[in-house]
């Protein structure tokens, strides 16, 4: 019956390529093969710290991870975030495409997935979004990401951990120092959780979210978790900015 109910819904609502928009071709597929070649996975060189693309070889971090002390350990990112990234992050988060998380998830497991199992991580958190923006969007893409992942690697999703408190301007609109300003006080760890079993058990977590750019959110929910005790934070994104 599965099978059958799977294929009435592919005909009703045939799965849309992340990049184009269009029906996939051939079916099975979770984007069209030549739009996979407009995509640039992030590749070494990259920075140890934040995992962003950069251009020296000899240079160790990018230009964001030189510059200021980092509350996480290390983190890991799929794609470059660039004009093909935008769009596509854009019609998933704010459009309803939720149907692209399928695409991200499968590429993170490929190219990623024996490196987390490898972390012996207790947690995936993913970053929380405001009550407000849950409503319009009727979903947290970072969320459904982390869901799609630990479903395949067994590994438990504490979305009850972070809360955030402010409904902050999105990042991209402000500069680095507005960004720290923007994100001061945003998020705090839930009441639910600190009294919950749980809250000792959790010492190696990895976040998880759609977009990194100067890591001003990582680094701010990274902070807030090891003030609870928690001792190594990692984290995966879809995409990363250019490090420069």
């Amino acid at each position: 019956m599965g099978s059958i109910s799977e294929v009435i819904l592919d005909l009703i609502y045939p799965r849309r390529c992340p990049v184009c928009e269009d029906i996939v071709l051939p079916k099975g597929n979770k984007i069209c093969p030549g739009c996979r070649g407009k995509l640039i996975y992030i590749k070494e060189p990259r920075c140890k710290k934040c995992s962003k693309a950069i251009v020296d070889e000899e240079q160790e971090y990018c230009f964001d991870c030189s510059k200021r002390k980092i509350s996480y350990e290390k983190g890991y990112s799929l794609f470059e975030y660039d004009a093909t990234m935008k769009q596509s992050m854009s019609q998933y988060k704010f459009h309803s495409k939720k149907e692209y998380a399928d695409f991200y998830i499968e590429e993170i497991l490929l190219n990623y997935g024996t490196r987390i199992k490898e972390l012996g991580l207790d947690a995936f958190i993913p970053v929380p979004i405001h009550s407000e923006k849950y409503k319009q969007r009727g979903f947290n893409q970072a969320e459904l990401l982390a869901i799609g992942i630990a479903k395949f690697l067994e590994i438990p999703v504490y979305s009850n951990v972070l809360i955030r408190n402010k409904n902050t301007t999105p990042q991209k609109l402000l500069d680095d120092k507005e960004r720290v300003k923007n994100l001061k006080n945003a998020f705090a760890v839930s009441d639910e959780f600190m009294n919950s079993k749980e809250n000792s058990n959790l010492k190696r977590v990895m976040l998880i979210d759609d977009i990194y750019t100067t890591g001003a959110t990582i680094d701010v929910c990274a902070k807030v978790l090891k003030s609870i005790g928690i001792n190594e934070v990692y984290f995966m994104t879809v995409c990363i900015g250019k490090g420069y």
